[in-house]
């Protein structure tokens, strides 16, 4: 199994803004705001979490092939 990894860069798609985040391991972070432009993000439909839709990574859970938070999402 290959390593996972916990650092991803959010983008966010208000601003442009870019910043490098570690994610959690043990919850799905459904919320995120944007430090320049104070933009709250959530997840774009189908996706579990703002890593999988504004990160340049996807979310611990999803890398390692098992659905998100016990939502039963799989990418």
């Amino acid at each position: 199994m290959a390593e996972v990894i916990l650092e991803s860069t959010i983008t966010c798609p208000e601003c442009g803004h870019q910043k490098m985040e570690v994610m959690p391991t043990n919850a799905c972070q459904y919320f995120y705001e944007c430090e320049a432009c104070k933009a709250l993000l959530k997840p774009k439909e189908g996706d579990c979490c703002v890593f999988c839709s504004f990160g340049t990574v996807a979310c611990p859970p999803i890398q390692q092939g098992v659905g998100c938070c016990d939502s039963g999402v799989r990418k």
